[in-house]
């Protein structure tokens, strides 16, 4: 009789735990099993969604952004890959721009990292911001990919 009554506990024990972990309000065995099978088909859907996010990002270009400094602009460039090249690429599409660099960091060794200050623009005509340099310095990747492929 103890035997039954210590499975019995034992099984309540595991239904709570069930409950807490789904966030189940129910204290309905069935209803604890299907909160339950439910909560871990969202979790196989979301390590998918992870997984294809994880792989869509090994095929995309470096990561872009540029911010509006008091004089010029900071621009990041991020790739989880290194990419020979690139840096000729950016640098001459901000030259092109008729911005100077004044400081710069860079990495390549496992990965692509740049991290520029652009001095005010020098260039001929209208001012530009910063989502000018920004699509300048993305045309300068997508020319740099297409000619790396």
């Amino acid at each position: 009789m103890s035997s039954r009554r210590q499975k019995k506990a034992a099984l309540y024990e595991k239904l709570n735990s069930l409950r807490d972990a789904t966030t189940s309000t129910s204290v309905n065995k069935t209803s604890i099993i299907v909160a339950a099978s439910k909560y871990i088909q969202e979790l196989k859907e979301k390590v998918e969604r992870l997984n294809q996010e994880i792989e869509a990002s090994h095929n995309q270009l470096p990561v872009v952004t540029v911010e509006s400094l008091e004089k010029g602009f900071l621009i990041n460039v991020f790739s989880e890959k290194n990419c020979p090249g690139l840096l000729v690429s950016i640098l001459e599409a901000l030259e092109e721009l008729g911005l100077d660099v004044l400081d710069a960091r860079v990495s390549c060794e496992d990965n692509f990292q740049l991290e520029a200050v652009g001095g005010e623009y020098q260039g001929d005509g209208d001012s530009i911001d910063a989502l000018a340099v920004k699509k300048a310095v993305v045309q300068a990747i997508k020319n740099w990919s297409g000619s790396n492929d």
